[in-house]
């Protein structure tokens, strides 16, 4: 009962067939637009080298399951839920861009400590007028491609979702409310007269806190493990994922991409609908 997803911005007949070959499906199934299930395969080997050369992502799923069995996903925000990073986007209005992105790529690598990280970028923008923010969430925030398509259904099988964030309040309570989203949590910043101070009110929001969040969720709302997604792009979203039954590195680091179960490197966020009916 065992199959294999395919799915791409384009997949080609003969690259199905292909796969199907290589991996000893027995039969293909059209699920969506550019999505497939190969029934039954009997090996995983060379799968992952031609996708990659045919720019697939593929899913091996050992037995089958139903989305509605799944209740709760926890997501990250900035370059998963969301198409930027905020902060280096609120750096650019503040003209430091390229040393916060650099130290953003460094972290989300996992090279640097996140806490140090996330202080040493505050303190670049230290007296910027809080009123930035609007202006990034309304002239440059975008919905990654597929979240409001995985995101109604997962409303629709009364899934919750977690916002789980170390980016800030702003923006998460933003889309908590635009998304109907259940649970969030983020950083806090420091705001005195208008202007950023570079600090950060209470415990910075890192990885660590990240799966403590879906710790607590998981245990309040009395879930089993095996009843929890989480999608995540850098290395602070690591520990919370390894919390899930089933995570999804999307478009996601290498460090990330070693860890997760499933990566999804060129489908939206929805292509989390196509693994399970």
């Amino acid at each position: 009962m065992s199959y294999l997803v395919i799915q791409g911005e384009e997949v080609e007949t003969p690259d199905l067939k292909a796969i199907a070959k290589l991996s000893g499906g027995t039969r293909i199934e059209n699920i969506g637009n550019n999505a497939f299930r190969l029934h039954d395969y009997k090996t995983q080997e060379g799968v992952a080298a031609y996708c990659a050369k045919a720019k697939l992502d593929f899913a091996f799923v050992p037995q089958p399951r139903r989305l509605a069995d799944f209740r709760l996903v926890a997501m990250d925000m900035d370059s998963t839920l969301i198409t930027i990073e905020c902060i280096d986007e609120i750096a650019d209005l503040h003209g430091v861009k390229p040393r916060v992105a650099a130290i953003t790529a460094s972290a989300m690598r996992g090279e640097i400590d996140f806490p140090e990280s996330l202080r040493r970028r505050l303190a670049l923008l230290a007296e910027l007028d809080e009123a930035s923010f609007q202006r990034v969430y309304d002239e440059r925030l975008r919905l990654s491609t597929g979240a409001e398509r995985m995101l109604e259904r997962l409303r629709w099988l009364r899934i919750k979702t977690l916002l789980v964030s170390s980016g800030f309040t702003f923006f998460t309570e933003r889309l908590k409310q635009r998304l109907s989203l259940d649970y969030t949590l983020s950083n806090t910043l420091e705001i005195k007269n208008g202007k950023l101070t570079g600090k950060v009110l209470g415990r910075i929001v890192d990885g660590r806190a990240k799966a403590a969040k879906l710790r607590e969720l998981r245990d309040g709302l009395r879930l089993a493990r095996d009843q929890i997604i989480a999608i995540g792009d850098g290395a602070n979203d690591i520990a919370m994922m390894a919390e899930a039954g089933v995570s999804i590195a999307y478009h996601a680091k290498p460090v990330v991409r070693e860890r997760a179960t499933y990566c999804f490197d060129y489908v939206g966020l929805d292509g989390l609908l196509n693994l399970y009916a």
